[in-house]
């Protein structure tokens, strides 16, 4: 989005933040999906495909990781300063919705 929009919405750079984590929570979930279908599927050329799309989420989770680190929008192993950026984003949430009304 273009920062001027976003400024004047009042939003600064929470599109990235929001998209960077929307980002990881699919590659998550796509890593709990590969798990489990590789426990399913009865063909060994089926569960070698799986295992390749396993690793390569596994990979895109560290990078989107250490991006999202990097730019100050995950804290892993800071509670305290996970809880303010958390906090931080659901407020402007609510800010954005009551401006839409």
């Amino acid at each position: 989005m273009n920062q001027l929009i976003q400024n004047l919405m009042g939003m600064g750079g929470i599109t990235d933040q929001v998209i960077a984590t929307d980002f990881l929570i699919s590659v998550k979930a796509s890593i709990k999906d590969y798990s489990a279908a590789i426990t399913e599927t009865a063909t060994p050329e089926l569960r070698a495909a799986l295992r390749e799309q396993l690793r390569t989420a596994i990979d895109t989770h560290e990078k989107m990781t250490n991006y999202m680190i990097e730019k100050g929008y995950y804290h892993p192993h800071l509670l305290g300063e996970q809880l303010n950026v958390d906090l931080t984003a659901s407020d402007t949430a609510l800010n954005l919705a009551e401006n839409m009304d």
